[in-house]
């Protein structure tokens, strides 16, 4: 079985999922909200993943590894906004509320704890500038 980087990470499982749940229920909203609350809470949700993805194949530089992973945070506080307009506004039950906020709240708190433990998430050995480069 074969290393996939990031997708190996269980927080972009977890956010993946989530947002793919998102989607499903945003397809249920009403289409006044298509280019308000459905975009947005596709958008956000989405870019969660996008932002661990990007961060992941940056962890070499610790600072740029974080600075990912804070975007990937303030996105998943912005879904989990979304998810309470939702809510509010009768789009999605309670019960579906719940669970995709708790989802949303694990993501959070996998992500502060990666990026209070960058160095746990850098490539083992660091390539160096010339170790593929060929002369010609």
């Amino acid at each position: 079985m074969s290393s996939q980087g990031y997708k190996d990470l269980t927080v972009y499982k977890k956010a993946y999922t989530a947002a793919m749940e998102i989607y499903s229920e945003s397809k249920k909203f009403p289409k006044e909200e298509i280019y308000s609350l459905t975009d947005q809470i596709r958008r956000s949700s989405r870019s969660v993943c996008a932002n661990i993805a990007e961060g992941y194949r940056k962890r070499i530089y610790p600072k740029h590894f974080i600075s990912k992973l804070t975007d990937s945070d303030g996105e998943c506080a912005e879904t989990m906004v979304h998810l309470d307009f939702a809510k509010d506004c009768g789009y999605i039950t309670e019960e579906k509320h719940k669970l995709l906020m708790e989802e949303y709240l694990q993501v959070g708190r996998m992500l502060g704890s990666m990026m209070n433990s960058p160095e746990k998430f850098s490539p083992a050995k660091l390539p160096t500038a010339t170790a593929n480069f060929k002369t010609y």
